[in-house]
């Protein structure tokens, strides 16, 4: 049987295992013992162990934490790392969030391609290698962490208690690959004196606030001002009602990944836009305005910077009221070039007024890979040999992954270009025979990397480099569809 029918003979078993996982919500929950973030993620953790387990790879757990099935023999260990945690459903789905749906080739629910896809495939692709008789000399061990969509705990706790891996990938990115991930800032803007009554939107700090309910006291002439403002929009639906001396809005943006907020249409953010153009006289409707706004690009806290790689982005992901105090949450992508005392020199003066205050709670430094360097070149190699594709190029991408939580790790794969996975928005979804198409390619090079001499890492990459060109193939291939 070649390797093309053997994969079409698995599709089945594997659709199967990954609606095993699909099936458990493992968004971040309330810690408890034994289970650091809460009962979802120690589930599907466990699950993904056990369909290892039935595989017949030998399987660990990392406390819940994380954990890994691993094969093959020696001191150096290729690792592929993917997580098993989602963030939050939120939006509106034409699909149930957890249950796998196929619609042609179209396969839906929260995790196929971030990440729980990749994952599943991942092991596949090990599965495959492993019954091809291929012989290794070093361990292949795929790591499953529980914690990447809220500050990757789980690889700080995998760094404490297990053993480093020599080099590896980690299918939760793009094609061709990916060479450097930009810097990272957390904020929160709080009001000092607002009139707001109550707003609240969007569920995960790292989108874009895609939907937002809003509370005003009514004046007279502002319900037909904001009809106005509102119409002139690109939100994609909205409502005014006016009762018992309050008027509500309900806004419905466009969600989009913070790495991208500029393919999304911020709904609190064209909020406090219309509000400001309908003449609500309020103090943290023009903080907003003027320090946050909805152009994406920094500029009210004076980090409007582009480099050669990229330019600085900035996400309003969740607006929530409390006590009075309306807050939104600030997720900014710093270029690589830029570091992060010169980031926190930029904004520091832009930071408070008499109208509201912003925290920042985080600065996190960017990753980058020389585009010229080995480990690059290898890995884009690879994609080239497989596709054909020569026209895109290794890229740096806003987002983050496990590549700046373990050593010698890029991000390979799994979204192609030009294709909307619709990660961390409604009805995500993967491509069922580009999945096929990945598992034979990364199989194949797998085989042909494994049973050469370029699979010693010393030879492949340099230094902090040197790892995983022949397995980021593998599994860049074997995750196909989605970051």
């Amino acid at each position: 049987m070649s390797i093309k029918e053997e994969i079409h003979g698995l599709t089945d078993e594997i659709l199967t295992n990954l609606e095993r996982l699909v099936a458990i919500d493992s968004q971040l929950g309330t810690p408890s013992e034994g289970k650091p973030f809460g009962e979802g993620p120690a589930k599907v953790l466990e699950e993904a162990l056990k369909i290892a387990d039935e595989l017949g790879f030998k399987t660990v757990n990392l406390d819940n934490y994380c954990g890994y099935a691993e094969m093959g023999e020696g001191e150096e260990i290729v690792g592929i790392a993917g997580h098993l945690d989602i963030v939050p459903v939120g939006g509106d789905w034409t699909y149930d969030p957890f249950k796998l749906t196929r619609e042609g080739d179209h396969v839906y629910g929260r995790g196929t391609t971030d990440d729980k896809g990749p994952v599943l495939e991942a092991l596949y692709a090990m599965k495959l290698l492993r019954d091809s008789g291929v012989k290794l000399n070093k361990r292949v061990r795929l790591i499953m962490g529980c914690n990447e969509e809220t500050g990757s705990k789980c690889m700080e706790h995998y760094n404490e208690v297990a053993e480093e891996v020599s080099c590896g990938f980690t299918p939760d990115a793009n094609f061709p690959c990916i060479h450097g991930e930009k810097g990272m800032v957390m904020m929160t803007a709080y009001s000092k004196n607002t009139r707001i009554i109550s707003m609240n939107g969007g569920f995960v700090s790292n989108a874009v606030c895609d939907t937002c309910n809003t509370v005003v006291p009514a004046e007279a002439g502002l319900k037909e001002k904001l009809e106005a403002a509102l119409s002139e929009t690109k939100l994609q639906e909205y409502k005014i009602t006016e009762e018992n001396g309050e008027i509500s809005i309900y806004a419905k943006g466009v969600p989009a990944h913070a790495s991208t907020p500029t393919l999304g249409v911020n709904a609190a953010g064209v909020t406090f836009e219309c509000l400001a153009k309908a003449g609500f006289e309020d103090d943290f409707v023009k903080f907003y305005n003027e320090h946050i706004g909805t152009a994406c690009d920094g500029s009210g806290l004076g980090l409007k910077f582009e480099d050669e790689y990229g330019e600085l982005t900035l996400c309003n992901g969740i607006v929530k009221t409390e006590d009075g105090v309306v807050s939104c949450t600030i997720d900014i992508r710093v270029p690589v070039t830029l570091k992060g005392d010169e980031v926190r020199k930029m904004c520091e003066d832009k930071l408070e007024d008499e109208n509201g205050r912003i925290e920042i709670h985080m600065i996190g430094d960017s990753l980058f890979f020389p585009r010229e360097s080995p480990l690059v070149n290898a890995l884009y190699k690879a994609y080239v040999d497989v596709t054909g594709d020569t026209e895109n190029k290794p890229m740096v991408i806003g987002g983050g992954t496990y590549a700046k939580s373990l050593k010698n790790i890029i991000a390979f794969g799994p979204e192609m270009p030009g294709i909307d996975y619709r990660i961390h928005g409604a009805d995500e979804l993967f491509l069922y025979q580009e999945w096929k198409k990945l598992c034979l390619y990364i199989w194949k090079q797998s085989k042909i990397f494994l049973q050469s001499n370029q699979m010693r890492i010393c030879d492949i990459c340099s230094d902090n480099e040197r790892q995983f060109s022949v397995f980021a193939i593998m599994k860049r291939l074997m995750r196909k569809p989605g970051n």
